[in-house]
């Protein structure tokens, strides 16, 4: 047995469990994937420990060693492709998978003619590109065209290269690995745009991962005198391993943040992060002069739904509510649920009262049509109330007031009209009334 491999697997062996133990907290779309991977960095070390075996049984070990190598780079690749849930992305990652199998065989077994070695390194690149222009019309991003360059320039480093007298297959598996893992840097470059440790750990990791096939076979070839420990060319891989789990947290903490500021439900800020967007927004209109509108929104047979058709019906109206508003108004402006049934918008310059009387009967028109939910068609009717920064008030909380007073004198004017209504699972559309305070018809 190779017991120099057994310190390093143990180690990575660590590692995975740690980064399983975060992943398991905050699973995200990737958490699964990266842990494959890790996992296959752990068999490519496993297998390792028996590669002197006498005969083919060593050949096969070193093969199940590379080839996990190469899987976990490609699983680390297809991780950070944004459309990797297309049919046209498995694909392509169930051609690496068989491309880099099948050549790492040949390679490694050495009896092949070499005509099927030449067919084994055009595959690395004519099986991507088939895929990518048989499926351009669907899916055509920078990245799947940077990953067919880049294993099309493969297919001819290892046509030149890999028959050369001496050294050309450990080249050819050299240029195989440098490939798989220098992909993995590009990738995660284009995935993690960000000025974060863990972006810059992961990506300098995998850089440095991708070098180490570059530069150990050039010191043996070049300066022989120089002894490394294999340890050595092995830490990238534990800097990316690190790298991968400050990404995890990092990630956990800017959702959790997200939590903090924004519902559950709905995804539209919760009333904290309203009332700082509020106060930002009267600040900014303070200080130009300028006007602000607020909103408030009041579903008026909300519970109705509930208590005929059930809360998960509930839930289901509350988010398609939410995206129609959010649809409806400026992504300068804010869109917020504040309480259980009650919306808030917060209009900012340039806006003024016709302005905001204009957005809030489009938002009832919005209404107007029934909500498809599956076997049901709801039909619900809202209560508005507006308020104008200066004119109705010029601090937060008279203008909350104001905008909750004339909601609510818009729902009471409705309220003999919802007695006379029937129940039913299908609401009807309410009928169309003034505002008190000013001449917009509301839905109620």
């Amino acid at each position: 047995m190779n017991w120099t491999e057994l310190p390093d697997l143990a180690a990575v062996g660590l590692l995975a469990g740690a980064f399983a133990s975060v992943a398991r907290r905050n699973e995200t779309r990737v958490s699964k994937v990266w842990l494959t991977g890790w996992v296959m960095i752990a068999v490519h070390f496993a297998a390792f420990l028996f590669m002197n075996a006498p005969g083919t049984w060593g050949t096969f070990f070193i093969i199940i060693g590379l080839a996990a190598l190469t899987w976990a780079g490609t699983l680390f690749m297809w991780a950070a492709v944004p459309y990797r849930q297309e049919n046209s992305s498995r694909l392509i990652l169930i051609s690496l998978f068989l491309t880099n199998t099948l050549y790492v065989s040949l390679m490694e077994i050495g009896t092949f003619p070499d005509w099927t070695i030449n067919i084994s390194a055009v595959l690395f690149g004519a099986l991507p590109l088939a895929v990518g222009l048989a499926t351009i019309r669907s899916v055509n991003n920078p990245i799947r065209w940077l990953v067919i360059g880049l294993y099309s320039s493969l297919s001819i480093f290892l046509l030149i290269f890999q028959h050369r007298p001496g050294n050309g297959g450990d080249l050819a598996l050299n240029a195989v690995l440098f490939t798989v893992y220098f992909g993995c840097c590009l990738h995660f470059w284009f995935a993690y745009r960000r000025a974060s440790a863990g972006a810059f750990v992961t990506i300098f990791g995998f850089l440095a991962w991708a070098c180490v096939f570059v530069v150990a076979p050039s010191i043996q070839a070049f300066l022989p005198a120089i002894h490394v420990e294999s340890g050595v060319w092995n830490l990238p891989k534990y800097l990316v391993a690190v790298g991968m789990i400050l990404l995890q947290l990092e990630d956990q903490i800017e959702h959790n943040k997200h939590l903090a500021l924004h519902d559950h439900l709905t995804g539209l800020p919760n009333r904290r992060l309203y009332q700082d967007r509020l106060a930002i927004a009267l600040e900014r209109a303070r200080r130009y002069e300028a006007q602000a509108a607020l909103l408030v929104v009041d579903l008026d047979r909300f519970k109705q739904v509930n208590d005929t058709l059930g809360h998960h019906v509930g839930d289901i109206v509350l988010q398609r509510v939410a995206a129609l508003f959010s649809s409806r108004v400026r992504r300068s402006d804010t869109v917020a649920r504040t309480g259980g049934d009650e919306f808030s918008i917060i209009l900012e310059e340039p806006t003024s009262r016709a302005d905001a009387m204009n957005v809030g009967r489009s938002l009832l028109q919005l209404l107007q049509e029934p909500l498809e939910l599956g076997e049901h068609s709801v039909r619900i009717g809202a209560s508005v109330g507006i308020a104008i920064y200066p004119e109705d008030a010029h601090e937060i909380e008279p203008l909350c007031i104001a905008a909750d007073l004339r909601m609510y004198e818009a729902k009471h004017d409705a309220y003999e009209d919802q007695e006379r209504e029937t129940l039913s699972p299908v609401l009807p559309l309410s009928r169309l009334k003034k505002h008190a305070h000013a001449d917009l018809q509301v839905v109620d």
